[in-house]
């Protein structure tokens, strides 16, 4: 039930085109449908220079306009937009490089106009009947891209005029701006043109590339942060039209254990009792020169370049990191075919013949992808294209400043080498994305079986309590990315050892117990999974939290004015000391995620033998464990500062104002530690109170009474905050942040018309049972912090009451710093 099926394979053999896609440039001779165009005979070229190539084109340097010579009517090929230059904001998101749309296009005259018309495959009949494919062809819509004036013809060869469209927004910037809140901008055909020097002609690929202007008013703040003229945004967007591979291309069946994404269609003319989805994953073409042998050289290598423009050290970090790839292709049986180099200064980065690993700049830091340009009809990867944000390396860099300091001898090489360590891991994590390869949250639990998870680093204390980072990230790939090359890129005789051989590899990843868990289950707060987590480290969540919770505590208190660099502002100090504070944050994420957890796979039924138990909640103990942790969280022991770190940092000096990475605050100036234990506090708290989560507790206990209910939940987390014995100064100032952070989400719950009535009757009661309990306190309390603690908090609740849930006195927790990526 692996391999593609009969029929899909009948799709594939008549996709074909008739010039086999090659990467590299210059080999074989274009054919051409019809005789070459006769510039001389036609005034509108008058002046034009001719580029001879996939599509030909005329260039008239007089006019600024571009002609294309259409010989290919009716003919598939696949258009690819992209941005070149950057806006440079992460906020934004319009990055240099940034791949658009992969569509399948054709060419078609209707008398004196040729239209651009985008096939739509999403919705196919893999049938030998003609009549049953056109049936579902007419049944679907397809789309008109552009429309043309024919402007000359020569022997039924139509001469289009591609200006317009080439310098049209193919790439949506202006929906772009305008979805980010960045003012409203409209393309400006005054200032902009054909980028000549971008625009190019090969035998399978015809490249070309705009300058655009886009002009608008009242730019947002992301707008005016990142542009000279706010109200000019000039970028380069490229267009790409590429022969189609041929059908020597065996698609390879998609399995939600594979470890890869998915593509596919809905084949209208599959059985009755067949799913109708055809999946297949994405992948490149890879074949043995001596697909006999048992070690081969490929017959044409995966190569990707490297940006010239990436600095050392950190060019040789991302060389070495993309570069270990290829031991998963040699345990397949493969020499040397997966290699990386250094993109020639001369070669566009955005030419469809090379796959390439950018390094892009932005104004704030923010994620790293990688993306791949692929068949629509059948998955396979014609370019992979990765995007390393460059600000990445400097924030690893702050955290291992935040924990290790600077004081010792060796220690900013030291420093530096742990970042470096971890931009290996990145450049390896995207390439293997552009490789067709998914994120694998659960790795972690496997002793770090896999690139595809993100990593946090491995910490540790010495026994004479020194920090050890030697080991904070991982060399090479694991056993997870080994097995995922092994699925996607192994090679078999015929369809039914394609069949076995992946049935048997999935076997292995079961019997050597790798887990795989990917992004539909790991990212949102609400998950369910109690293994699957970014940023996490250990079989153990709630060990690794406790352990976590240590290396903070001692790094703590080790800060100090060496954790700065000489020439460093004091106030600067702030900044570091965010990640270190936060330190224990995603593993705090992992522990939600064990209380209301249900441990699954991705599996699949064999026919044969029937697993009945797939769902398997989290035990009642584990529960109570994680529970236990989490509300140790919450103590002021872990949210206070020391006195001698709000001593030591003063307010910003001029010159080093505040950033997003500063920590929030209501004190206008320097460290407010109320605000930041309210912060931390409100992350553990969101995600104990998540709605999903209460919902599935719920749920839980009503199949098994053993397990915690919500009652449970709500009472423990009142009694480790709201009940607790009260205490004087810092401490007591931290819990009754905590408190209101507490309230403040009760309150929130209680008036969500999403949430379940079941969970919503369990918080009116814990209010009811506090507000009785905040009654009696605020008359026993002689302390005025206290009593001022209470009656605004029986105020909120009062309020919230009279007004039907639509009046929160309290004020919203302030939100943490960024976090993610690191």
């Amino acid at each position: 039930m692996l391999s593609v099926t009969e029929s899909a394979r009948r799709t594939w053999r008549t996709i074909g085109l008739l010039v086999c896609w090659t990467m590299a440039a210059g080999l074989g001779s274009l054919v051409h449908a019809q005789p070459e165009w006769d510039a001389e005979t036609s005034q509108t070229l008058d002046g034009a220079s001719f580029h001879e190539g996939y599509f030909d084109y005329y260039y008239q340097p007089a006019t600024g306009r571009l002609f294309l010579v259409v010989d290919r009517l009716n003919q598939q090929f696949l258009y690819v937009n992209s941005l070149s230059t950057g806006v440079g904001s992460n906020d934004i998101g319009l990055d240099r490089g940034q791949i658009g749309d992969s569509r399948v296009v054709q060419f078609e005259q209707h008398g004196n106009k040729v239209f651009l018309k985008h096939i739509n495959l999403d919705f196919r009949a893999d049938s030998d009947s003609f009549m049953e494919r056109l049936s579902v062809q007419e049944a679907f819509a397809e789309s008109i891209l552009a429309g043309f004036e024919v402007v000359d013809s020569q022997d039924g060869v139509a001469l289009i005029d591609m200006t317009d469209f080439l310098l049209s927004d193919a790439h949506g910037v202006v929906t772009t701006l305008q979805n980010s809140q960045q003012g409203s901008y409209s393309l400006d055909k005054a200032r902009s043109a054909i980028y000549l020097e971008r625009t190019r002609n090969f035998p399978l690929n015809t490249e070309f590339e705009a300058q655009l202007t886009f002009a608008g008013n009242s730019p947002g703040a992301w707008v005016r942060s990142v542009t000279p003229t706010p109200q000019a945004i000039t970028v380069r967007q490229h267009h790409s039209f590429v022969q189609l591979p041929d059908d020597e291309y065996q698609p390879r069946a998609f399995h939600p254990a594979s470890g890869f994404w998915s593509r596919g269609f809905q084949d209208f003319a599959a059985p009755i009792n067949e799913d109708m989805t055809r999946r297949f994953i994405p992948r490149h073409r890879l074949q043995k020169r001596n697909p006999d042998a048992a070690v081969s050289e490929p017959v044409t290598p995966i190569i990707y370049y490297l940006d010239p423009g990436v600095p050392e050290p950190v060019r040789s970090a991302l060389l070495d990191g993309a570069r270990w790839w290829n031991a998963a292709f040699e345990a397949i049986g493969y020499v040397d075919a997966f290699q990386v180099e250094l993109l020639p200064e001369e070669a566009d980065p955005m030419d469809i013949r090379y796959n390439v690993i950018q390094w892009v700049h932005r104004s704030t830091r923010g994620w790293s992808y990688g993306s791949s340009v692929v068949d629509p009809r059948t998955g396979e990867i014609i370019k992979g294209k990765v995007t390393l944000g460059s600000l990445r390396v400097r924030q690893d860099y702050r955290i291992a400043q935040s924990l290790v300091g600077l004081a010792s001898e060796g220690s900013d090489q030291a420093i530096q080498e742990l970042a470096l360590a971890r931009i290996r891991q990145l450049s390896a994590h995207e390439v293997g994305h552009t490789l067709g390869i998914a994120h694998n949250f659960a790795a972690s639990v496997n002793d770090r079986a896999s690139v595809m998870d993100y990593p946090h680093p491995l910490l540790d204390i010495t026994d004479q309590g020194v920090l050890d980072a030697l080991d904070a990230y991982d060399v090479g790939l694991g056993a997870w990315d080994f097995q995922t090359i092994k699925y996607g890129y192994s090679e078999f005789a015929s369809e039914d050892q394609e069949a076995q051989g992946l049935a048997a590899i999935l076997q292995e990843n079961k019997d050597a117990g790798l887990l795989y868990i990917t992004d539909l289950d790991s990212r949102a707060a609400g998950g369910a999974h109690p293994l699957s987590h970014m940023w996490d480290n250990g079989a153990d969540p709630v060990a690794e939290l406790q352990h976590l919770l240590d290396v903070r505590g001692s790094a703590l208190q080790r800060f100090s004015a060496a954790n700065l660099k000489p020439g460093q502002p004091y106030g600067e100090l702030e900044d570091i000391l965010v990640p270190l504070y936060l330190l224990h944050r995603y593993q705090v994420e992992a522990v939600h995620r064990l209380v209301g957890g249900t441990y699954y796979e991705y599996s699949v039924y064999d026919g044969q033998v029937a697993e009945s138990e797939q769902v398997i909640p989290v035990a009642a103990d584990m529960q109570q464990r994680a529970l236990d942790a989490l509300l140790l969280t919450l103590t002021p022991e872990q949210l206070m500062l020391p006195p001698e770190i709000l001593a030591m940092i003063p307010p910003r000096p001029p010159g080093y104002g505040r950033t997003r990475e500063s920590f929030p605050l209501r004190t206008a100036l320097g460290l407010d530690f109320l605000s930041i234990a309210e912060t931390a506090a409100d992350h553990t708290v969101s995600g104990i109170l998540q709605p999903q989560r209460l919902a599935r507790i719920n749920n839980l206990n009503m199949l098994d009474d053993s397990l915690p209910s919500v009652h449970d939940v709500l009472a423990r987390l009142l009694e480790a905050t709201l009940y607790q014995q009260r205490q004087a100064g810092q401490s007591g100032a931290v819990q009754r942040a905590v408190d209101h952070v507490v309230l403040y989400h009760l309150l929130s719950l209680a008036a969500d018309d999403q949430l379940g009535n079941q969970v919503k009757a369990a918080i009116h009661l814990q209010l009811e049972t506090l507000e009785e309990w905040l009654d009696d306190a605020a008359d026993q309390s002689r302390d005025r912090d206290w009593q001022a603690h209470y009656q605004l908090s029986l105020d909120a609740i009062e309020s919230w009451r009279d007004s039907g849930g639509e009046t929160m006195l309290l004020t919203a927790p302030l939100a943490m710093p960024p976090g993610a990526p690191i």
